[in-house]
């Protein structure tokens, strides 16, 4: 076999090995969205209501929230917000046919307030995880 061969072989194979990584670092981005709709942490509280639902997370002093549609469908006004004790709230509002946010704060070891709204139905946590 001569250089030129062995060259385009190594490239071939430094193509594929790039290719493999890349997708399976999409696919591990996607199935994290998909199951803490982009939250990092663990789930500490879920807050239904009729409409839909506000999952809370917490990680390393971070609290983090999603508000998520019962039934997902056409464009429909939604908001999530989170609050640290002491602090303005952060929100998401807008249009939305799955979800809202997320929204992250720094809360420490402070209480946060979550609210959460899919259409005319809405939760409201009052101070939490103090």
């Amino acid at each position: 076999m001569d250089s030129g061969a062995i060259r385009r072989r190594l490239a071939l194979g430094a193509a594929v090995l790039a290719a493999s990584g890349a997708l399976a670092l999409t696919a591990t981005g996607t199935a994290q969205a998909s199951t803490a709709g982009g939250c990092a942490g663990r789930e500490v509280r879920t807050l239904p209501f009729r409409t839909g639902v506000t999952h809370v997370y917490k990680h390393d002093g971070y609290v983090c929230a999603v508000t998520v549609a019962r039934h997902s469908g056409p464009a429909q006004t939604m908001f999530v917000s989170v609050q640290a004790r002491g602090n303005r709230a952060v929100a998401d509002k807008g249009r939305y046919r799955h979800h809202a946010g997320p929204v992250t704060v720094h809360a420490g070891h402070r209480c946060v307030w979550i609210k959460g709204s899919v259409g005319r139905s809405s939760v409201d946590s009052g101070w939490i995880l103090c």
